[in-house]
């Protein structure tokens, strides 16, 4: 496990997540949004369908309300991903964290997750192209593994107390 060790900005060590763990975190976040999108734009149809012909939205309307909702159901679901784990990090063990201290993202948990279900080519993308996204290159949050991270607290690795108390 010493070999998988890394340190955030401010010194502390973690154990980062496993590659299956992030595609698994991520496939489950993205299947969730997809249901919760599909479940959205079902009861818009339904609805809209109820109401009298003339006052059934127009097809245009209906593109329009179907971007707003692709980009509204992951920023919905985020707003559970606030301490970083939404359902696919709960699967997996793993959390979402910020890289410079290892704290939770609290209120940029909408944003990660439009990033992580909408953005995420666009992400890929920047970082192959652009050589990363953050300062000198780096993503500005990383997941982490909370079994095996509490475990290398518990063997002595040297901790502040809000670190400690953070994973």
């Amino acid at each position: 496990m010493a070999s998988k060790i890394q340190t955030f900005g401010n010194g502390t060590p973690y154990v980062p997540a496993g590659g299956w763990a992030l595609m698994f975190t991520w496939l489950i976040d993205f299947v969730v949004f997809v249901l919760g999108f599909a479940f959205a734009f079902v009861a818009f149809v339904v609805v809209d369908q109820s109401r009298p012909e003339a006052e059934q939205i127009s097809d245009g309307g209906a593109v329009i309300i179907a971007l707003v909702l692709l980009f509204a159901t992951p920023l919905v679901y985020g707003l559970w991903y606030r301490d970083g784990r939404a359902l696919g990090a709960v699967c997996t063990g793993t959390r979402l964290v910020r890289t410079r201290d290892g704290g939770r993202i609290g209120a940029k948990g909408p944003w990660a997750m439009l990033v992580r279900t909408i953005l995420l080519p666009l992400l890929i993308a920047g970082v192959v192209l652009g050589g990363g996204l953050g300062p000198g290159g780096e993503l500005p949050r990383t997941s982490i593994d909370v079994a095996r991270t509490r475990r290398l607290q518990e063997q002595g690795y040297p901790l502040t107390p809000r670190d400690a108390s953070q994973v």
